[in-house]
């Protein structure tokens, strides 16, 4: 009985082994290059998307510089309007400053030249008044026929009427 153990798993164990060695060898000859080929495909895909993960990362780093340096320039260039800015506030407030001194002096002139016209008009009315004087003194001293320190007196009183006047 033990042979036959034996001898019939010494038979199934050839039988195994031939048909393990069958199965190989017709994987080998039929499937092993499509298996290879789905491993190859599936190395290259992923060594793919690794170089492509790589590439969007060095991307993504070359566009983090890029907005890095743009937020300086716009902060430089923000920073250069703040001081056109205040500059050209400087130059409009020494303008406005000079065109106020400038319409002062327009102003004060102005002025000057009304005050020299009231005063001319002034002149004017006074010596108007001075020759209706004059000829009232020289009516007076028509009428009367005075003598020397009366004539004085009456030429002393009429500069004292102007100098009231």
């Amino acid at each position: 009985m033990d042979l036959l153990i034996n001898a019939t798993s010494l038979g199934n164990l050839i039988i195994v082994s031939g048909s393990v060695i069958l199965l190989f060898v017709l994987i080998r000859i039929f499937a092993w290059d499509k298996i290879t080929g789905i491993f190859e495909a599936r190395e290259q895909k992923i060594a793919d998307e690794i170089d492509g993960a790589e590439s969007a990362r060095q991307k993504a780093e070359a566009l983090a510089s890029k907005r890095e340096t743009e937020l300086a320039g716009a902060r430089n260039e923000a920073s250069q309007m703040i001081e056109d800015a205040k500059a050209t506030g400087k130059v409009q407030e020494t303008k406005i400053i000079a065109e106020a001194h400038e319409e002062a002096s327009r102003l004060k002139e102005k002025a000057n030249q009304e005050i020299a016209l009231s005063k001319s008009e002034a002149l004017s009315s006074v010596k108007g008044e001075v020759a209706d004087l004059t000829i009232l003194l020289a009516e007076k001293m028509i009428a009367k026929n005075l003598d020397q320190a009366a004539q004085s007196d009456l030429i002393d009183s009429y500069l004292d009427k102007l100098g009231d006047a």
